[in-house]
C-alpha cells in the first residue's frame, strides 16, 4: 500500500496530522477556520483528536501552529464530508490502514510489543529492588558492631605471653620489649623483663617459672613474664595512643 500521507504509529492507536490532511484534501478554506467548522459534526477533543504545536510547513519564520493529531476514524470521516474524489480516495486509503492496523498478524505484533515493553519494565524493577536490598544490606553490616581487639581480649581469660601479643600488632617480641622499655613500663633485670614499680602492683602480669633439663643434664629454672587481660588491656590503650593498632582493627578501617 503506497502512503498517501504519514501515519503517526507512536501513541496506542494510528493518528494523523489535520494540517496535512488539509492540504492534502486541497481544502480552499484556511485550517484555522477549517477545522473548527469539522468538529461541528460531533468530534470530541481527548478522543478523536488532540492538538499539538507544530512548526510551519512552508519553512518560513514565524511562531509554532496549532496542529491536530487526527484518530484515523475521525480522518476518514472528514474525507467523506469533503464530497470530493479526493476526499474519498483518501477515505479508502484510511481505510485499508484501519484494516491492516487490526489484522491478526497487526494486533498480534502490538500484543508482543506490549510484552516486550512489560518485562523490560519489570526488569528494571527487578534491578533497581536489587541496587536497594544491595545498599540495605551494606547499611545493615555498617551497622553492625565490628568485633575489635578489646572484645578479643575481654573474651580471653587465659595468660598471654609477650611474643604472642606482638604477633596479633604484626611486630616481633624484640620490638615489643623495646617498646614497653622505651615507654618506661618495663626494664630486663637479666634475662627477664620486668615492670616498673608503678605497673607492677596493677595486676598487668604474672610471672611463672618453669623448669627445664640443662646440657649439664641437672634441671634448671627459669622465670617468664605473661600478661593478664588487665594488661593486654593495658597495652592495648597504650599502643592506640601512639597510632598502634592490632591488625584486626586496621583490617576494619
Amino acid at each position: 500500500m503506497n502512503e498517501l500521507i504519514k501515519i503517526n504509529y507512536e501513541s496506542d492507536r494510528p493518528t494523523v496530522s489535520g494540517r496535512e490532511l488539509h492540504e492534502a484534501l486541497e481544502v480552499k478554506t484556511a485550517y484555522k477556520d477549517w477545522f473548527p467548522r469539522m468538529c461541528e459534526y460531533g468530534f470530541v477533543e481527548g478522543e478523536d483528536y488532540g492538538s499539538f504545536l507544530s512548526d510551519r510547513s512552508d519553512g518560513l519564520p514565524g511562531k509554532p501552529r496549532t496542529d491536530h493529531h487526527l484518530t484515523i476514524d475521525m480522518a476518514k470521516q472528514i474525507c467523506m464530508i469533503q464530497r470530493t474524489d479526493i476526499g474519498r480516495r483518501y477515505r479508502e486509503y484510511f481505510l485499508d490502514v484501519e484494516r491492516q492496523w487490526n489484522s491478526p498478524d497487526a494486533i498480534m505484533a502490538r500484543a508482543l510489543q506490549f510484552a516486550n515493553r512489560q518485562l523490560a519494565a519489570l526488569q528494571q524493577q527487578n534491578t533497581e529492588l536489587t541496587d536497594t536490598v544491595a545498599v540495605q544490606k551494606q547499611q545493615i553490616l555498617e551497622m553492625q558492631p565490628k568485633a575489635s581487639y578489646y572484645d578479643v581480649v575481654l573474651d580471653c581469660k587465659d595468660l598471654i605471653s609477650t611474643s604472642a601479643i606482638a604477633k596479633d600488632y604484626g611486630k616481633s617480641a624484640v620490638w615489643m620489649n623495646r617498646y614497653l622499655h622505651e615507654k618506661g613500663v618495663q626494664f630486663k633485670q637479666g634475662e627477664i623483663w620486668l615492670l616498673y614499680q608503678k605497673y607492677a602492683e596493677k595486676g598487668y602480669t604474672s610471672t611463672k617459672t618453669h623448669s627445664y633439663l640443662g646440657n649439664d643434664g641437672e634441671t634448671h629454672t627459669k622465670p617468664h613474664t605473661y600478661w593478664t587481660q588487665k594488661g593486654r588491656l593495658f597495652l592495648y590503650e597504650l599502643m592506640k595512643s601512639d597510632g598502634i593498632l592490632p591488625l584486626m582493627e586496621v583490617s576494619h578501617e
